[in-house]
């Protein structure tokens, strides 16, 4: 791998990422350029649905081939010009790999097995063998050709109409001749391969209703049938990519290098004068550092080492406005810088950062399947097969029960036909997309920076009635100040109370010890301590044993080379909450005293205490913590909207915890909690209420609780690894007002759902009486039945709109949105624009 030299002023602004997305964009608008007739959208919806299961069987070795190929060029990664092609061609083959997958996806989606039957082994050779295959392919993934089917058939149709009698019959035979094929060729094979699979699905209903209404003497009817339901699956197609976040587009925002910095150890970087090298990102390290110029995303989490710059994170949380980031502030990674040249260093790798996080999750939530999904999944296989069962009595009972005619006379509609209306209409294409709206609904929350971990989270919070949240760092802001250090028990010299017993004093003492036993700590108090302790001249400690009792303290072993603090006497020191600190004593009159010094403390009892016992000396501190701006809003909107009981769990003792409560509107408290005990109140009060608990918490000594609860809420940028993994919803931004959003959401998918189940019900009852009862002809029939499907759709597509909390609310918004289009376009009309010269 060659060393870059960078010289500032002189270096070429074009990075490495942004000229490798280049070559990708480049790349895939190839094709385009060959067929740029209809729009790409469409043109990518049409292919993603329709491109033939049996693709798969061509695609493994590729896949395989190309995922080898393209670790052999990043391999040999070289810096001149003819580094372009290889990065090109790994580009290509990156591209092909995962293209291949998507068609293993979906042959999946469609109900195939990745190893076959050998009777479709059998067939597949066949289909190879006489070009069946690259036939329907190459049908398949044009979409201009069935586009032009359709109108071919509507042309036939409105030959009687429009044309003499003489005309019409020739002209029927030709447009039909041309049509049939363009659909007929890829439908026919779909229908074989599933057949040979000893599968019934949507697909060979569809091709066994068109194929028999050509083999009755209606091929007009057949090909509209499966013209319109390949025009409609296209459609279906285009609402459901619509519906889900594209995860493409935040892999597009990473680069796939970084400009790691040759740093010596003696030496620390600077932007004088720069050498460094291009490391792929997934090898980066933690510690590296990393040279980001503008126009660059951050390749993982980092902390700005030298420089100053703004970046945008809007891709990422939602979050609009850019921020600015000096040296010292975390930057995510993904994150894109605007302006400016920085140093930074890699504080994660790329796993563990957060734009990797959020494109797992999102994958993982949308792969995830919600309780009807799985229901529908094993519901829909037996259904077809139903469906065929019916079909098959109602072509041979009806000539016996209701005397109709086998076959279709000018009279009468045959039970034949009637049977084969029934296949079509009753298949369950509308009940498998009703499930569309719990990945439209993950989608907006993500795009609102709130990460779902699947479609079954937006149940389970529709059904919860209670709401818990943790104080510290959730309703609060967690950053606490250090307003007092006070000794209150067994501070004594010569018998006076509280007099100078401690070196330098018993304040800078109780500091210095507090501080050498928190340093590197992640919890705020213990940040708090060592921020205060910044700058002071306090004594020298050192740990020797270190023992941490998560949701009560600290203990300790420090020792110290000062004669004035006992020389290498080893001092033994535990820090804690009040009552943590009262339990390690053995005389109940000490704990009395204790917690009576504190109770009568001079400086209130608002403030979050924390004790130090160091040689049965007993120091006090007072710490302030605020409210979160917006909490008061939050917790108003979940109590008078959302109608959810609201409590707060906290570990803080009673008076502090009440402080923050009543400046909140929270009427329900439990303090003086360790984790355990948090954990019994969430189990019990899911159990008391009868309905589901959500627990909110900032991820620190939270885990046992939001495991516990019906469904988890974390605030990601504070959450521990632990936390995140049993949380359920991750909120990307650093508070709680996208609570009540994902609440609303919840409501609103799960109402969404339920109207999509009774639509698709009511298209297929519908579209099975009417063709069962010869009301409509068989594209008729297809036409009404494709038609509950693409509204079921557009029906989840609402689900990115903003949710409200009431159907009232819903129809007054779109009211004002009628009225806002209806004014903007009266103004337009009256307004016209009109281009007059100007005045020489």
């Amino acid at each position: 791998m060659e060393t870059l030299r960078l010289q500032v002023g002189i270096s070429d602004p074009r990075s490495l990422n942004r000229r490798s997305r280049r070559i990708k964009e480049f790349d895939s608008l190839k094709p385009l350029r060959k067929q740029s007739l209809f729009p790409s959208i469409l043109r990518a919806s049409f292919s993603s649905h329709s491109l033939t299961r049996l693709r798969y069987f061509h695609c493994v070795s590729k896949a395989t081939d190309s995922h080898h190929n393209r670790h052999n060029h990043r391999h040999d990664h070289h810096h001149d010009d003819h580094h372009h092609h290889d990065h090109q061609a790994s580009h290509q083959h990156q591209h092909q790999h995962h293209h291949d997958h998507h068609h293993q996806q979906q042959l999946h989606n469609h109900g195939g097995d990745a190893k076959l039957t050998r009777s479709q082994e059998a067939f597949l050779r066949f289909a190879e063998a006489v070009r069946w295959t690259d036939l329907a392919n190459f049908l398949r993934e044009h979409l201009e050709l069935c586009c032009c089917s359709a109108a071919l058939f509507l042309a036939a149709a409105a030959c009687p109409y429009l044309l003499p009698k003489p005309v019409v019959k020739p002209l029927q035979h030709l447009f039909i001749i041309v049509g049939f094929p363009l659909v007929g060729v890829s439908a026919s094979l779909d229908c074989l391969i599933d057949i040979t699979g000893g599968k019934i699905n949507i697909h060979v209903l569809m091709a066994l209703a068109a194929f028999a209404s050509v083999f009755m003497g209606n091929p007009l009817e057949g090909g509209l049938l499966l013209a319109m339901f390949n025009l409609a699956h296209i459609a279906e197609e285009y609402f459901t990519s619509r519906s889900k976040i594209d995860v493409k587009e935040l892999k597009e925002n990473y680069p796939d290098f970084a400009l790691v910095l040759e740093v010596n150890s003696k030496t620390s970087p600077n932007f004088s004068d720069l050498y460094y090298k291009e490391v792929p990102v997934n090898n980066l390290e933690v510690g590296s550092y990393i040279l980001v110029k503008a126009g660059e995303s951050i390749p993982v989490d980092c902390e700005v080492f030298q420089g100053r710059s703004t970046i945008t994170i809007e891709h990422l949380t939602g979050e609009v406005k850019p921020v600015e980031r000096k040296v010292g502030d975390s930057i995510p990674g993904g994150a894109r810088n605007l302006d400016g040249m920085m140093i930074v260093k890699a504080k994660k790798t790329w796993k563990e950062s957060m734009l990797s996080r959020i494109m797992q999750l999102t994958e993982e939530a949308q792969l995830s399947k919600p309780k009807l999904q799985r229901w529908l999944d094993k519901f829909g296989e037996h259904y077809s097969k139903v469906v065929v069962v019916l079909s098959v009595a109602v072509a041979f009972l009806g000539p016996l029960v209701f005397k109709w005619p086998f076959i279709s006379t000018p009279v009468c509609r045959g039970s034949v036909y009637r049977a084969l209306g029934l296949m079509v209409a009753a298949s369950p294409c509308a009940l498998a997309v009703a499930p569309l709206a719990y990945a439209t609904a993950i989608s907006a929350c993500a795009r609102k920076g709130m990460l779902l971990k699947g479609g079954h989270v937006l149940d389970a919070i529709a059904s919860c009635h209670t709401i818990a949240f943790d104080k510290t760092g959730t309703l609060t802001t967690g950053e606490f100040m250090c307003k007092a250090i006070e000794p209150i028990h067994g501070h004594m010299e010569n018998g006076e109370k509280f007099a100078s017993c401690c070196v330098p004093s018993c304040e800078k003492e109780a500091l210095a010890v507090a501080a050498a036993m928190e340093k590197g700590t992640t919890h705020p108090i213990g940040r708090a301590v060592v921020d205060h302790s910044v700058g002071k001249d306090l004594p020298s400690f050192s740990v020797e044993s270190f023992e941490n009792l998560p949701g009560r303290g600290l203990f300790a072993t420090l020792s110290t080379n000062e004669p004035r603090l006992g020389g290498c006497e080893p001092v033994k020191a535990s820090l804690g909450s009040v009552e943590f600190i009262t339990s390690l004593l053995n005389s109940e009159d000490e704990s009395k005293k204790i917690m009576e010094a504190v109770s009568t403390s001079s400086f209130g009892s608002d403030f979050v205490h924390a004790a130090l016992s160091v040689n049965k000396k007993v120091t006090l501190f007072h710490f302030e913590d605020k409210p979160r701006s917006g909490a008061t809003d939050v917790i108003l909107e979940l109590q008078d909207q959302a109608k959810l009981h609201v409590i707060m769990l906290t570990g803080d003792h009673e008076s502090s915890a009440w402080r923050v409560a009543n400046a909140i509107g929270i009427n329900e408290v439990y303090c003086n909690l360790k984790p355990e005990d948090k954990l019994s109140h969430v189990t019990s009060i899911s159990k008391n209420t009868g309905g589901g608990l959500i627990m909110v918490g900032d991820g620190i000594n939270d885990a046992p609780a939001l495991a516990a609860a019906n469904v988890g809420i974390v605030l990601a940028q504070r959450a521990s690894a632990a936390a995140i993994a049993v949380a359920d919803v991750m909120l990307l931004q650093d508070n709680i007002s996208g609570v009540p959003f994902c609440i609303a959401k919840s409501r609103q998918t799960t109402s969404l759902v339920k109207q999509n189940v009774a639509l698709a019900l009511s298209s297929i009852f519908v579209a099975s009486l009417t063709s069962v009862l010869g009301f409509l002809p068989l594209w008729l029939t297809v036409l009404l039945h494709e038609g509950g499907t693409l509204l079921v759709c557009l029906n989840s597509i609402r689900a990115l709109n903003n949710p409200t909390w009431s159907w009232r609310q819903s129809l007054l918004d779109m009211v004002d949105k009628f009225k806002s289009i209806i004014t903007f376009q009266m103004r337009h009309d009256t307004h016209p624009n009109t281009i007059q010269a100007a005045p020489l």
